[in-house]
């Protein structure tokens, strides 16, 4: 764990090594495999890969219904909190469907513009499993592409050694789909990723991928991007939070935070902004109290060895320009009048405002997407959502009138001083 100033940290933020992109020659080799070969490169590479091969790689929907009843049955607690979870999720998801509209408008006489939202025909989301299922990213996936309206919605998620998903992803499925038209199969590592895109013998061809995966499902998404339409490219998971003590908790509420996200990995990256050394070292001593009784500690503590970092803030204005500058994935404002903060944050995947706004609700349960920008992506993209499984497209009507007649003088000018005679030639013939 790192403590610097705030003076420190531009220097700093430029020694960060850029991406390692070793992973991308072996992952090109086996797209060029499954385009080539298909099912049969599937299977070998899951076979060196997975932990099996499954001779069929689509998994019946009874299987998924049946993990879902063993579910409620055997964890009554889990299967409600999943269910409320996606209930939130759902709901926030046809909100933000709500704010996607057609519409037509006659920008002049006889001059009619409009858009049309369309749903693509077939997504497809990645739920890894690897140290952990990730049921969670089941809802978070599955739920925003069928309130999207997407026709056929696939998950894809690695076999275990009786060829199927994980029992609990299954079940997830099972609570996501409410009555959406879902398959799903057992595919997993950059070999799924280039099946669903190129499409095989068995797997259908999708056009868009979205959820997070390893450096080498990250790597296929990426190369395989133009030939599919994808959610982003997801690195290293990280944190943010500014904090500025206030609170009778506040050091052990960002300990506990930032523990949250350096258990997924020792990739991950906790991070906190604060005014005072004081507190810093107040922090790091929660740090290791927590430590001691955390289960998963080994890996949160590669994780704070390797990048964790609290940097010393000398006002408002410096934490926000610093904020900015590191874009996170998620960023935590554990601060007295939090709200007042919000306006000048622009880079950031969630924002979590108070103390009470863990990430981990996020994470979870309160209806957000948890899939979001990481590597400071956060400058240019937000996280999942409907979206990503829409296309915005636009039409032109026109009738006789005055702006028509205006439009198409125009077009016919400037086709012209582009030297494009047909393109003129074009809007003359309707003169």
């Amino acid at each position: 764990m790192q403590i610097i100033q705030g003076a420190e940290f531009y220097s700093f933020w430029k020694s960060v090594a850029a991406r390692d992109d070793d992973e991308g020659a072996a992952v090109r080799e086996i797209i060029a495999a499954v385009r080539k070969e298909g099912d049969a490169a599937v299977r070998r590479f899951a076979a060196r890969f997975d932990k099996s091969s499954p001779a069929l790689f689509e998994v019946p929907l009874a299987v998924a219904e049946r993990a879902c009843d063993e579910l409620r049955a055997n964890d009554a607690p889990l299967a409600a909190a999943l269910e409320l979870a996606a209930e939130h999720i759902r709901r926030f998801s046809l909100k933000q469907k709500e704010q996607f509209a057609d519409f037509e408008y006659e920008m002049e006489a006889g001059l009619f513009t409009g858009q049309r939202v369309i749903p693509a025909e077939r997504a497809a989301i990645y739920v890894p499993a690897g140290r952990f299922p990730l049921i969670s990213t089941v809802l978070m996936g599955l739920i925003p592409a069928l309130c999207a309206g997407v026709g056929e919605v696939i998950l894809a998620s690695p076999p275990l050694e009786d060829g199927l998903p994980d029992r609990k992803i299954l079940a997830a499925a099972g609570i996501a789909a409410n009555g959406g038209r879902l398959r799903i199969f057992a595919l997993g590592g950059a070999q799924a990723i280039a099946a669903l895109a190129l499409g095989t013998e068995t797997v259908p061809k999708v056009d868009v991928i979205a959820g997070p995966g390893n450096k080498y499902v990250a790597a296929a998404k990426r190369i395989l991007f133009g030939e599919v339409g994808i959610d982003f490219v997801a690195g290293p998971t990280d944190v943010l939070i500014i904090a500025d003590g206030s609170g009778a908790q506040a050091a052990d509420l960002v300990a506990a935070d930032m523990l949250a996200q350096a258990e997924h990995d020792p990739d991950a990256r906790a991070r906190a902004l604060v005014p005072s050394r004081e507190l810093a070292e107040q922090i790091t001593a929660a740090l290791e109290r927590r430590l001691s009784a955390l289960s998963t500690a080994a890996t949160a503590r590669a994780s704070l060895d390797t990048g964790g970092l609290i940097v010393i803030y000398q006002n408002k204005e410096e934490a926000i320009c610093i904020a900015n500058t590191i874009a996170p994935e998620h960023l935590e404002l554990q601060l007295a009048g939090a709200e007042d903060w919000v306006p000048a944050l622009k880079n950031y995947g969630s924002l979590f405002i108070g103390a009470l706004s863990a990430e981990v609700l996020g994470d979870y349960s309160a209806g957000i997407n948890h899939t979001l920008p990481t590597s400071g992506s956060a400058r240019f993209t937000g996280g999942l959502s409907v979206r990503h499984f829409l296309k915005t497209v636009t039409t032109l009507r026109c009738t006789p009138g005055g702006g028509f007649e205006k439009a198409r003088q125009a077009a016919e000018c400037i086709a012209r001083a582009e030297g494009l005679a047909g393109h003129a030639a074009s809007a003359a013939a309707r003169g």
